[in-house]
């Protein structure tokens, strides 16, 4: 009975870090779909391997495995991460900014407008940023992970997760500068 209370637990700690896991999924693949299918198996070896959780923190356990499987499916598809070219054609501008409401910012059209474009042009140069890169300023800016939580996930010294967060935010200034934004948005 106790190995039902420990899986039932180990289960509702999962399902809650759930939304952390599919964010990292989706800046790492860069689909929706993919993004699904990798926490998906990532949720099934969490669980297939539930013996491997030792009690401490979830999220970290899970995100672990989220960018493990992650490079196991990309290293299986002979893929080569970070030298995927970024074309501006393939990503089209209109349909990024669907979901979000307007209401939410206010009434002002300049504004509203000027806050979609900051967004879009935001996603659209994470996205170009070099697989390596962007993991670590999701985890950190996104997911508000520690140096130290970023280091255990990644597998690497606190020390390069530090220097890679410093190029990856200087990387993504200038290609936001290229764009027009940068300093006058407050970047």
């Amino acid at each position: 009975m106790e190995d039902k209370a420990r899986t039932g637990e180990l289960e509702r700690s999962l399902l809650a870090q759930l939304d952390s896991a599919y964010n990292l999924a989706r800046w790492l693949t860069r689909d929706d779909h993919d993004a699904e299918d990798l926490v998906q198996n990532a949720y099934v070896r969490a669980f297939r391997f539930r013996d491997g959780f030792r009690g401490d923190d979830a999220r970290n356990w899970i995100l672990t495995i989220v960018r493990h499987t992650f490079y196991t499916q990309l290293r299986n598809n002979k893929q080569q991460a970070g030298e995927l070219e970024f074309d501006e054609n393939l990503l089209p501008e209109a349909g990024l900014h669907e979901s979000e409401s307007s209401y939410a910012i206010g009434n002002d059209p300049a504004q509203i407008l000027e806050t979609q474009n900051t967004s879009i042009n935001i996603n659209i140069a994470l996205d170009t940023l070099p697989t390596a890169f962007r993991e670590i300023l999701v985890m950190k800016e996104m997911d508000d992970l520690s140096y130290k939580d970023i280091a255990q996930i990644a597998d690497i010294p606190l020390g390069t997760v530090m220097s890679r967060l410093a190029r990856a935010r200087k990387m993504l200034l200038d290609l936001l500068t290229q764009r027009g934004m940068g300093e006058k948005n407050g970047l």
